[in-house]
């Protein structure tokens, strides 16, 4: 998965958690600051792309649609990667998020990853390799 990728997946992820606890109200218990402004970050930079705006909101009012985290994850993506600053700034405050939730105890848990599409490269074995 290359890095840009990598990044908008994780911003997805984080998108999903903050709308998960959002719902459950649990936002101001977990930390979720760094998330929501990750959240904000995204829908300024997406305000004006009709569809990037509407991918956003289909997330966060329906953090369980796969094909809705799917179609945000790429827009993030072409955003970042027609912008550099835009994408250190999402950089940062995933980073940021992350760091955070690891502090308070709370994970990115699989449930909120599972489905994803990830693209990788080729991957070649090579030794004394056995499976148990």
């Amino acid at each position: 998965m290359d890095p840009v990728t990598a990044v908008a997946a994780a911003g997805v992820a984080l998108v999903v958690k903050g709308a998960l606890e959002t719902a459950g109200q649990e936002a101001g218990r977990s930390g979720w600051a760094g998330g929501a402004r990750l959240v904000e970050r995204i829908r300024a930079r997406f305000r004006g792309d009709a569809d990037a705006e509407s991918a956003l909101d289909r997330v966060t009012g329906s953090p369980d649609d796969e094909q809705a985290r799917q179609a945000l994850e790429r827009r993030l993506a072409a955003h970042m990667l027609l912008d550099p600053d835009f994408e250190s700034e999402v950089r940062r405050l995933v980073d940021e998020a992350v760091a955070a939730q690891g502090r308070s105890g709370a994970q990115i848990s699989a449930a909120l990853v599972k489905n994803a599409q990830v693209f990788n490269g080729k991957v070649e074995v090579q030794g004394n390799w056995t499976t148990s």
